[in-house]
Order: C-alpha cells, then structure tokens, then sequence
C-alpha cells in the first residue's frame, strides 16, 4: 500500500517510522513545506529498513501522492504548553484548506487521516469542504487515549493491555470519556476480574487512571515539548487496519449519526476500519452518566466547530 504522510515533523516523522517497523506500507512519502525536512526525515527513516522491513520511504511534493491509497495529514502547528487542543482550532484549519485540495488533486481515491489537533474539529472542517463520502475522512480520535487507558489499567491489574477491552469515547481532549461500564477484561467484566484479582477498582484507582488518560498529553508536553511515539504508533495501526482491509474495530473520530443531539459532531466510537475507511459505528453501552458526558463532550465539540461554520 502507498501512504502519503503530509508534514514531517516529529508527529508525521515517527507515524511513518512506526510503519516502517510494522510494514504497514511499502511505499511511503513524506510532504513538508520544508522540502529539506521531508526529504532528511524519509532518507533518515530509510536507513532504518534492513533492520526492519523493506519499505520505500522518500520525501516528495504533492503529485508524487499519486496513487496513494491513504493520506495521513500531520501538517499544521503544535499544541503549546498550556495549550488545550481546542485552541489550535483556527490555525489548523487555515492549514487544512490549503493543504487538502491539493492532496486530493493528487491522491482523490485516498482515504484521509487526519493527525493534527483539535483532530475532531479538524475531522469535522475536512469532512466538511472535502465533499468525500462518509468514512473516507478518518480523525485519530481517541485511539491514543484508549491505549493509555487500557496500558493503566493493565498495570493496575497486573495482565497484559491486550487481554484488556476498554474504551475512550468523545473529544481525543479534556471532555473525553471512559467507559467504565463496558470494560472487561478478557472477556470477563472490568469490575469482577478486579475483584476476583484482589485488585479492586476503587474511586482512588479510578481518578489516579483517568488522570493519567486525561491529562497525559499536558505531562508530557511539559517534560519534552510533545507527543509522538503514541501517536505514531496508532497511525501506524490505523493505516495496518485499512492495508489489510482488517474490518478491526478502533475508536477513530468521524462526524456521527448515533448519539441524540449532537447529530453530525465528529468524535470517537467505536469504528469498524477496512480498506474504505470508517465502514460502521458500534455505539457503545454505557451508563447513564457515561453518557450525558459523551454528550457533553459532543456539545463542546459541536460549539467549536460552529465557531468555523461547521
């Protein structure tokens, strides 16, 4: 599969390390304003093959997207410190409508991830002026913060975060919600597998890991300026879904139909993901305070979006 990445810097750089790590493409070409940037990171990454796998990888312009089966945009300005993800909003999207036409002019059968943040409202604005069918416009939603979420709660139950199936729901931000009612553990309901492990899910765990999900992002960016590894990792497992037409399901961020009242707001639900993109919502049960919060995160979103026209 070919994938083009559009920005180079470290969220774009290490999305397209990670697939080459994992093979997820075997093409792969990085676009950046700063050709220099693009053209350095792909020749660095290169490197990296023969021990890993034997990917082409090279820094490129617009029409070298050509053929791309998947678009992942990365492009944009970072998140500051202190900087929540909803104050990016009008940056990014001067960024994007520049930047979309041309990916499309180039690649108009690709399916489009996008990357950078408010990556809902984001998801929200491409959705919106792309014209693509519904599916074909993918945010990385929340896949980050359910593998924090499923990483913590592994810790504190002592099995691996693989055997643990829990989810984060709403704005990939501050309103996100975890979904305690549902989770389980293989297989096994999140509460009884706790308590049968003599490790109990008390309201202290519960606020020390939603803290930990939740607020990740600002810790880290104050230690080290930003996050990537995560992130490259999931767009890496995005991209894995979509080449093998996988049909697996992620919670990735599309405009949604699903919950009353913030019809059309995209955020994060569980998503099927082929080859086409998004090919079905599994919306989730949940308490009834689970969801009065993912409504309220959608309501946020829903605001901010309306602030663009979208």
């Amino acid at each position: 599969m070919k994938v083009g990445i559009v920005g180079s810097g470290f969220v774009g750089s290490t999305a397209a390390y990670a697939m080459v790590l994992e093979g997820a493409a075997t093409n792969i070409i990085l676009v950046d304003i700063n050709e220099a940037l693009a053209r350095a990171q792909a020749e660095d990454i290169l490197h990296a093959t023969p021990f890993a796998k034997p990917v082409r990888i090279r820094g490129g312009s617009y029409p070298d997207l050509d053929g791309a089966e998947l678009v992942v945009l990365a492009c944009g300005v970072g998140q500051k410190p202190g900087e929540t993800r909803l104050q990016l909003l009008e940056r990014n999207a001067k960024v994007f409508q520049q930047v979309v036409p041309q990916v499309l002019q180039a690649a108009p059968e690709a399916v489009l991830l996008i990357a950078s943040n408010p990556v809902d409202v984001m998801t929200q604005v491409v959705a919106g002026f792309s014209g693509l069918a519904p599916g074909r416009v993918i945010g990385s939603g929340t896949i980050l913060d359910t593998a924090r979420y499923r990483s913590l709660l592994g810790e504190h139950l002592a099995v691996s975060p693989h055997s643990v199936h829990a989810y984060v729901l709403g704005e990939h931000g501050d309103s996100e919600v975890l979904a305690w009612s549902s989770a389980k553990v293989g297989g096994v309901p999140l509460l009884n597998f706790a308590e049968d492990s003599g490790r109990g899910i008390t309201q202290e765990v519960k606020s020390r890991i939603d803290g930990g999900v939740r607020y990740a992002a600002y810790t880290i960016i104050e230690g080290k300026g930003a996050t990537y590894y995560g992130i490259g990792a999931g767009l890496a497992r995005i991209a894995r879904a979509i080449r093998d037409d996988e049909r697996a399901v992620l919670t990735v961020s599309i405009p949604t139909f699903e919950i009353k009242g913030v019809e059309g707001v995209s955020f994060s639900l569980p998503r099927v993901v082929g080859a086409k993109g998004v090919l079905a919502t599994l919306p989730p049960s949940l308490s009834d305070e689970e969801m009065a919060a993912l409504k309220r995160s959608g309501e946020i979103l829903k605001e901010a979006a309306g602030e663009l026209g979208y």
